[in-house]
């Protein structure tokens, strides 16, 4: 199961030096004037697990493969980018495309570095953002809505349900409130999906802060949801030591955890995504499925025949697996379960499908 996460945010907040921070390596343009980039970098890597390399030390696996995490770095958008200023509808198209959003905020202040709006004040820049992509969902909706409703005058149900969800969907968007505060219904919910609107993508807030501010104080004073701070310069100056020496490196400066291995963790809660893992003397691989997941629809993950030809799974926890020594010895102490068709797969479970060939 791909993740595909947007960094979006105004020009010369840090997007791409946080992206390129992220990716360990210099991958896109990051200067000092707006719109340096224009089309979207995308970057993919994997995604660190340490329960992926205990399996694979166990199952002593000729190949380990971690899942991976998608990163595209999106141009900046401006105040009137859902009315084309600084070529903002083509930017907001690239953020159709993916699945979730971080939206970086500039959290630092340094003069050489110039702010679109001449001030630095992340309040005023997250309304700015915000505002765009629910104007740019209003423009979608009110168009939608507009054709429906006039079709719907002939009194078919479904049309009649299509408008009346659409006109629900305006009246929130016309007071500044995105999809993702909404409240919807199943079948609503499933009518929304063609819509691909922006505001209803999941949305996490990365301050980038400098050595002044690492606590991320305005973080703490803004009213916002899923939000965490990082250094995106210090992490890029990680990134470019030899893979040897940073760790060392992250030790000095009291650093446990990465920007990347941060954003990882909060993209996989945003989505709603847990990570099971199959392991054997070929190889231990982890495989991301959304959470409440039945065993045959993460069995269609490795191929999707298994999905028809699923008979049962032997299952067991990562740590249960590591601790007895791998499948064997853990049959012998009866740590591993059958489950059926209606077995919902959990994080950190060791599976092993049985498929009907």
């Amino acid at each position: 199961m791909s993740l595909s996460v947007g960094i979006v945010g105004l020009p010369n907040v840090g997007k791409s030096t946080t992206f390129n921070a992220l990716l360990k390596k210099k991958q896109a343009a990051a200067s000092n004037f707006a719109f340096c980039t224009i089309e979207p970098n995308v970057g993919v890597v994997s995604v660190p697990d340490e329960r992926l390399e205990k399996l694979s030390e166990i199952s002593k696996s000729k190949k380990t493969v971690p899942t991976t995490i998608e990163f595209v770095d999106i141009a900046g958008l401006v105040a009137g980018a859902h009315k084309g200023e600084g070529l903002g509808n083509k930017f907001l198209s690239h953020i159709r495309e993916v699945d979730a959003i971080i939206e970086v905020v500039r959290d630092f202040k340094n003069d050489d570095i110039m702010h679109v709006a001449g001030i630095v004040d992340p309040k005023n820049d997250i309304e700015t953002i915000n505002l765009e992509l629910i104007m740019a969902d209003l423009e979608t909706v009110t168009k939608r809505w507009e054709k429906t409703a006039k079709d719907a005058k002939g009194g078919d149900k479904n049309l009649i349900f299509e408008k009346n969800t659409l006109e629900k969907i305006k009246n929130n968007l016309e007071i500044e409130k995105p999809a993702r505060e909404m409240e919807f219904s199943e079948e609503e919910k499933i009518f929304i999906k063609q819509l691909n609107l922006l505001t209803i993508k999941p949305l996490l807030y990365v301050f980038n802060v400098d050595e002044n501010n690492g606590g991320g104080q305005t973080l703490a004073r803004l009213p916002v949801k899923n939000s965490i701070s990082i250094n995106a310069q210090l992490e890029s100056e990680i990134a470019e030591l030899p893979e040897d020496e940073q760790a060392e490196y992250k030790k000095a400066m009291g650093i446990s955890e990465t920007g990347l291995d941060k954003l990882i963790t909060e993209s996989y809660k945003l989505l709603n995504l847990i990570t099971y893992f199959t392991s054997g003397d070929p190889e231990t691989r982890a495989w991301t499925v959304a959470r409440n997941t039945v065993a045959p629809e993460a069995a269609g993950v490795i191929h999707t025949d298994f999905i028809k030809g699923f008979i049962r799974a032997e299952v067991i926890n990562w740590r249960d697996f590591v601790a007895c020594g791998g499948w064997a010895p853990a049959k012998e102490k009866g740590l591993v379960r059958t489950e059926g068709k209606t077995y919902e797969v959990k994080d950190g479970d060791t599976c092993y499908f049985l498929i009907n060939k």
